[in-house]
């Protein structure tokens, strides 16, 4: 499956945050999306979901234009950076409504099985996180839409969470930005970088260090 997200433009207040956007994702690679705070990461994937209405967006799947709100498609899941599960639901129901396998999650994460019955606000921040991002992964979606799924986890988690990602890759489009720029460039088959209303393809570390999104003397990685 190939999403291809075309001529977006939006607008807030008057202000241009998007302009003339272009985005392939396609199953079997990993997209990431790195930029700074503001610079419309998070607008665009809320655009590709449906909630947020642009001046212009053409969004294709397969190469035929989707015309409804993509959420409405049954194609596409979304990782918010705010938590979306209830308030009172455990942990357990909510695999359980989701139709998502808990006895598989304990297997690979074996420390939350003693976590079944609480709900969200009596676990920490990772484990929510890591919690709602396997369940996005998990769901029958074919499209994946990933706000930050690595925030607040440990590195364990993360690498734990990398290793699920590999695997669902080659059955699932996925998109995702994140912070930790260290960890999209490692999960990521192929990286945008949004700057100045734009996404530009990069390549590699060194060319973000060219576009000014990291320092001169940024960490290498291997």
């Amino acid at each position: 499956m190939i999403l291809e997200v075309d001529n977006i433009e939006l607008s807030y207040d008057g202000k241009l945050i998007l302009d003339a956007v272009y985005l392939k994702a396609e199953t079997g690679k990993i997209t990431g999306i790195l930029g700074r705070n503001g610079s419309g990461k998070t607008s665009l994937l809320s655009i590709i979901y449906g909630i947020t209405s642009p001046k212009y967006k053409l969004i294709r799947v397969d190469g035929l234009p989707i015309t409804k709100k993509m959420y409405k498609t049954g194609l596409i899941a979304y990782l918010p950076q705010f938590s979306y599960l209830p308030t009172h639901m455990t942990l357990k129901k909510a695999f359980y409504l989701y139709e998502i396998s808990w006895k598989d999650f304990v297997a690979k994460f074996p420390s939350f099985e003693a976590l079944k019955n609480y709900i969200k606000a009596e676990i920490s921040g990772g484990e929510l996180r890591l919690v709602e991002t396997y369940l996005i992964l998990l769901s029958e979606a074919k499209i994946l839409l990933l706000d930050e799924p690595f925030s607040n986890l440990s590195p364990l988690y993360i690498d734990q969470l990398k290793a699920i990602l590999f695997t669902v890759k080659k059955e699932k489009v996925i998109l995702l930005t994140d912070h930790f720029y260290t960890d999209v460039l490692d999960a990521a088959d192929e990286i945008y970088l949004c700057k100045n209303r734009k996404l530009k393809g990069i390549k590699n570390q060194q060319e973000l260090i060219e576009n000014g999104y990291l320092p001169l003397d940024a960490k290498v990685l291997k």
